[in-house]
């Protein structure tokens, strides 16, 4: 049985991007395994722009759309109809300013819709995405894990939980702007890490 994984990278750096060389370890495992077929998604070279109200109104008009509006929706129903075809997400994330790159939200807005992904119920929000797994890759120039200061780490989290995706492992890449031994032993950690989460797909 084949495990679909798909691979979300976001960083401004492209190949220089410490989030990105996560990645690639992630993919150059998966490739080398029997069963994992990885596919990426780059939102930096295919960059989506802001979530505007044309946008959104091309969600409601559903049957009633305009050739303009078949345009603006297809956006979003590409992206969901390939997060749908995959048992994985993987993410790798840098942390630009404490959060997200605004790239990567943009991808999340037009996964996390109401009525595709999720539905609101008398008790609040449900996640229609089941079945799924999540991994963050999460590169960082200082250290931030279990601080305050990780807003990121929380945020994805609950962007993904909205869906329904609660089982979400975290890899952290912290410390990669501390100096060389601080980056080198970083690294080595992260790359253990995703070996060992790909071998257990």
């Amino acid at each position: 049985m084949t495990t679909r994984a798909l691979i979300i990278t976001s960083s401004i750096l492209a190949e220089n991007g410490q989030s990105n060389t996560l990645a690639n370890r992630f993919i150059e495992q998966a490739n080398a395994r029997n069963g994992i077929e990885a596919t990426q998604r780059d939102v930096v070279k295919n960059a989506l722009p802001h979530l505007d109200i044309n946008e959104l109104g091309a969600w409601q008009a559903a049957a009633e759309r305009t050739a303009e509006q078949q345009a603006l929706a297809a956006r979003s129903e590409t992206l969901l109809a390939e997060l749908r075809a995959n048992d994985v997400l993987v993410i790798a994330v840098p942390m630009y300013n404490l959060g997200i790159p605004s790239q990567l939200k943009a991808w999340f807005d037009r996964v996390l819709r109401a009525g595709e992904t999720f539905r609101y119920t008398e008790n609040g929000p449900q996640g229609l995405v089941e079945g799924k797994r999540a991994i963050i890759l999460a590169a960082r120039g200082g250290k931030y894990a279990g601080t305050e200061m990780d807003s990121q780490t929380p945020h994805l989290k609950a962007m993904l939980g909205l869906m329904g995706i609660k089982d979400t492992h975290v890899v952290y890449a912290e410390g990669l702007n501390m100096g060389e031994q601080h980056r080198d032993a970083a690294l080595k950690e992260a790359f253990q890490a995703i070996d060992q989460l790909v071998e257990g797909l």
